[in-house]
């Protein structure tokens, strides 16, 4: 535990964070997160944050020692897609018991469970994650990790981080030091070229990479590593040799992205594939760190080609649906990259934002809010439900963009709502996928549900009845109250 300690003191003081920077020492040993509200929910534990990571790796075996809940809790929660190898999306846990417990045989389970991973699929490595059980419980996996990769002859790598330790996004970057630790720089690859690059914190969220990768394939720059988004464990274990570097979200894994500048000179830059402005300028800066690291230049000339050519397709499928959507009013109710470069999209067809949310943006992602948006008086830290309901029940926004965690305060509100966070069906990066994203908001606006779920549902209004109904129960009656309402019409109604 005492390594562990030391671990999370490393990543609590990170100096590439610029909110960090900004503290005083005591204030950084305290960590990045605010502390948490009893009772209110903290968004996930370190071990899923090492999980969302890590899962999409997706030829190796990712192997839970701890009581099947933990697993059943964390088991493919990102909706990141694979273009080959569906190993990650078995799940496997020791499950262990009370028994196991009491007894002491969790050791000996988690060594048998990566024996019988290895005999029955034959994975790259295994990944092995203790939680919150039996990290308590003194397991000791570090020993146990170690002595099965001699045994069998695969790297085993452990990534502790267990649930308690901390927050969702600590667990992100401790998941980044398992990979520096154990896997980045184990193996050298044969074909390492001058236009070598790594991507960092992309998941490839319904293959929205995909989008990405072709125009990177045109220009003639390889991806070494995409960590972790459809990624492959040698690729990672040969990452050290890229060029250059960019960071998509750098509350994950800005501290990977600086030791291995440190260890390996690979400059990064925090960028993003949302919107046309920020792809374009994503592609210039990586063909600058190239070209610096010392490719030649020409591919700067190709860059600018290329930028041009897609910008002109975009803007011209945009142009379609800018009569339909400008002016419309976007609530925004997510945080990180996507608090300013979904911004930043969405404004370049004449949308307003009339709120964006910052919890979980840097520092350095208010600053770009706050330019493209001129002001921070639509930038909010936190809004409660009851507030995002009396905001769009107000009709203060056209539709709202968040998480699947709202989206029934939207429904509610008789709003438009699109997913755009892990479990979103469309990708939404790179050029064509901003084509998408306008295309889905311009559906989900204009959807004729909206005008039907809105007008009075026909219980809320009293007929006006024209003559009183019979006073005996006859069975005439029932008979009478067909025949007066026969024939009626949404005329004969009163006013809801």
């Amino acid at each position: 535990m005492s390594s562990l300690r030391a671990k999370i003191q490393d990543v609590f003081n990170e100096p590439a964070c610029e909110q960090n920077r900004g503290k005083d020492a005591k204030a950084r040993k305290e960590g990045c997160s605010k502390p948490l509200t009893p009772g209110a929910a903290a968004g996930g534990c370190a071990f899923d944050g090492a999980k969302i990571v890590l899962q999409p790796i997706t030829d190796v075996a990712h192997l839970i020692h701890a009581p099947l809940a933990c697993e059943g809790n964390s088991w493919d929660n990102r909706g990141a897609a694979s273009s080959g190898p569906t190993l990650w999306r078995t799940s496997f846990t020791t499950d262990l018991t009370e028994l196991d417990v009491v007894m002491g045989q969790g050791e000996r389970k988690l060594f048998k469970g990566i024996r019988e991973i290895n005999e029955a699929y034959g994975p790259p490595a295994i990944f092995v994650y203790p939680t919150c059980v039996t990290a308590l419980i003194g397991d000791d996996i570090e020993a146990v990790c170690k002595r099965a990769a001699e045994k069998f002859g695969l790297p085993v790598v452990p990534v502790n981080a267990p649930g308690f330790v901390g927050s969702k996004n600590l667990g992100n970057k401790l998941a980044g030091e398992a990979l520096l630790d154990h896997v980045i720089g184990t193996a050298e690859p044969d074909d390492a070229g001058p236009y070598d690059i790594n991507i960092l914190g992309e998941f490839n969220l319904s293959g929205e990479f995909w989008l990405v990768k072709p125009l990177l394939d045109r220009l003639g720059i390889r991806v070494r590593a995409c960590i972790p988004g459809d990624a492959r464990y040698l690729d990672i274990a040969s990452a050290h040799r890229a060029r250059a570097a960019m960071v998509v979200c750098s509350t994950a894994l800005i501290n990977l992205a600086r030791k291995m500048e440190q260890r390996w000179d690979i400059p990064f830059f925090e960028g993003s594939f949302y919107g046309i402005t920020d792809t374009s300028e994503a592609l210039r800066q990586i063909s600058q760190l190239l070209v610096k690291k010392g490719a030649d230049p020409e591919i700067l000339g190709r860059t600018e080609a290329l930028i041009a050519d897609e910008e002109a397709i975009a803007w011209k499928k945009l142009a379609a649906y800018r009569p339909r959507l400008e002016g419309k009013r976007v609530l925004l109710n997510t945080g990180g990259v996507k608090s300013w470069s979904v911004v930043h999209a969405l404004m370049e067809i004449g949308i307003e934002i009339v709120g964006t949310s910052v919890k979980k943006s840097t520092v350095g992602d208010k600053e770009r809010i706050k330019q493209i948006l001129k002001d921070d008086n639509h930038m909010f830290e936190q809004m409660t439900p009851r507030e995002l309901y009396a905001m769009l029940s107000e009709q203060k926004a056209d539709i709202m963009l968040s998480g699947g965690r709202t989206q029934f305060i939207a429904l509610k509100a008789k709003t438009p709502w699109l997913d755009i966070n892990q479990e979103r069906q469309h990708p939404y990066a790179g050029y064509d996928g901003m084509v998408e994203l306008v295309r889905q908001i311009d559906l989900a606006i204009h959807n004729p549900i909206w005008r039907q779920v809105r007008e009075p549902a026909p219980w809320d209004c009293q007929p006006a009845v024209r003559e009183e109904l019979p006073s005996t129960k006859s069975e005439n009656a029932t008979l009478h109250v067909v025949q007066e309402f026969a024939g009626t019409t949404a005329d004969d109604f009163g006013e809801c």
